[in-house]
């Protein structure tokens, strides 16, 4: 009987050491499973975390090493830190403006590339013995260099171009996603951000601080008709080449009125013409024949209402039409008016995508980081991003976008040394005024195309008159600089 209790105690025993070890190493697991988390989200989100405005981390290293220098594509210095006579260091911009809002500012936090690459013009990549002799001699350590992928022959054209108008030109390279400008006016001088801080800020209505190549949100106008040929060709593939319509400078559907630009009359036209002359009745008369969920399905396809491939900050584009939109807000859409808001660098991807037959390159601003080593720390190889559209379909949109600078509204780029291909835009934007902004996106040479070019104008009016010129002014800079 005793030995019976015994066996049974110590039956009991065992059982609970077992369940006691089985949740020890339950929880062991648990905990491993866990550090192993924290650790993979340290690694991969290091750069968030070390930008994050409570990291004191960012104070630390700022005393121990001098912060890495931003280049040029081809090698210009575009912000450098300095030391002053006093014994400070100096953020100094070469520049000034020109590059104010791709490259950014320091000293009032943080914008541009200064915040995209904080962690790594921050850090350094010298050996700890190094750091260490460093330290006893009373000398910083050198932070990484960053080089982008900006022109600045071509980002001195686009300002240049832009001159005093407020607006936003944008450029880059089809077949690689390389950003080769980015000008944004009004803009500022980031090497007296600190003494001009107040003054920016209270204006409002120039908002100079802001990125308007990223962060403008502007009702496309007739550069939309590129999204609107699109739907229509996806909608009717096989009869899309026949279609005919006659302006007479006006279209009624019900109460929903809207007239062509100055009350031009296009008369006969099919969907060619209709886009070179940018005709508002004809493609108000090309949304209302479209399926409304599937001319939004192509709209989505855009990527508007979605995450763009951008590493700068900026605004999602947006239009508001469904299966249940309203007659006039379809023909508001259509001419790309209504509550259609786009951005430049979205305008820009787009029409970079119809330029490299339908697919869009994963956009690109900083080409590679070298450590003060010497070493490659990180290095962006051009990749596709997305396909927008077919090849078929980009072939048949590049020959409209020809149309309009042969035949067209585009024509100041026409008899140039290259073949161009676009899209002209005077999108209204108060119905009281009838004022309007002036855009331009398009790419050249028409048949081989380099670079993709999006200028907006901001009040101007027409997009022939105003955009046009300033878009050419760019392609003529790339273009003299190749031959």
């Amino acid at each position: 009987m005793k030995n019976r209790d015994e066996k049974r105690k110590n039956g009991e025993k065992r059982r609970k050491n077992r369940e006691l070890y089985l949740c020890a190493g339950l929880f062991v697991c648990l905990f491993s499973l866990a550090g192993g988390y924290l650790a993979y989200e340290a690694v991969a989100n290091r750069e968030a975390m070390f930008n994050n405005s409570y990291n004191s981390r960012q104070r630390v290293l700022a005393g121990e090493n001098t912060r890495g220098t931003i280049y040029a594509g081809s090698g210009e210095v575009l912000a450098a830190t300095v030391t002053g006579e006093d014994g400070k260091e100096i953020r100094q911009y070469p520049y000034g403006a020109e590059f104010a809002h791709v490259v950014g500012y320091t000293g009032k936090g943080k914008t541009g590339i200064e915040e995209l690459e904080n962690y790594w013009l921050s850090n350094t990549d010298i050996s700890g013995r190094e750091q260490l002799q460093n330290e006893l001699e009373g000398r910083k350590n050198p932070g990484s260099d960053v080089y982008t992928t900006l022109d600045t022959a071509l980002q001195e054209a686009a300002g240049d171009a832009l001159g005093l108008y407020r607006g936003a030109v944008v450029v880059t390279e089809v077949k690689t996603g390389r950003i080769l400008a980015m000008v944004s006016k009004p803009d500022y001088d980031p090497n007296r951000i600190a003494e001009d801080w107040e003054k920016l800020n209270q204006e409002e209505e120039a908002a100079s601080l802001l990125n308007r190549a990223t962060q403008g949100l502007y009702p496309p106008g007739s550069t939309f008709k590129i999204v609107t040929a699109l739907a229509y060709i996806r909608q009717f593939p096989d009869t899309w080449q026949r279609y005919q319509f006659t302006c007479t400078g006006s279209y009624t559907h019900g109460d929903s009125r809207i007239r062509c630009y100055h009350g031009s009359v296009h008369g006969q036209v099919d969907l060619m013409s209709s886009f070179a002359k940018s005709c508002n009745s004809s493609f108000a008369n090309l949304g209302m024949s479209m399926d409304r969920g599937l001319f939004g399905e192509t709209i989505d396809s855009l990527m508007f209402h979605q995450e763009l491939p951008l590493d700068l900050p900026y605004k999602q584009a947006s239009v508001s039409l469904s299966e249940t939109s309203t007659d006039d807000e379809v023909i508001q859409t259509a001419i790309g008016q209504g509550t259609t808001q786009i951005t430049p660098v979205h305008l820009n991807l787009i029409t970079a995508a119809v330029a490299n037959g339908g697919k869009l390159m994963r956009p690109v601003l900083v080409d590679r980081v070298e450590g003060a080593s010497g070493r490659i720390l990180r290095e962006n190889n051009p990749s596709v991003y997305r396909e927008l559209m077919t090849e078929e379909e980009a072939g048949i949109l590049t020959s409209f976008m020809e149309d309009v600078v042969q035949e067209g509204t585009g024509r100041k780029l026409k008899d140039r040394p290259y073949t161009a291909a676009g899209k002209t835009g005077s999108a209204e934007f108060s119905e009281e005024k009838g004022e309007s902004h002036a855009w331009f996106t398009g790419f050249a040479p028409a048949e081989d195309p380099e670079i993709a070019v999006t200028v907006i104008v901001e009040k101007a009016g027409s997009g022939s008159d105003y955009a046009v010129p300033l878009a050419r002014q760019v392609f003529d800079a790339w273009f003299a600089n190749r031959s």
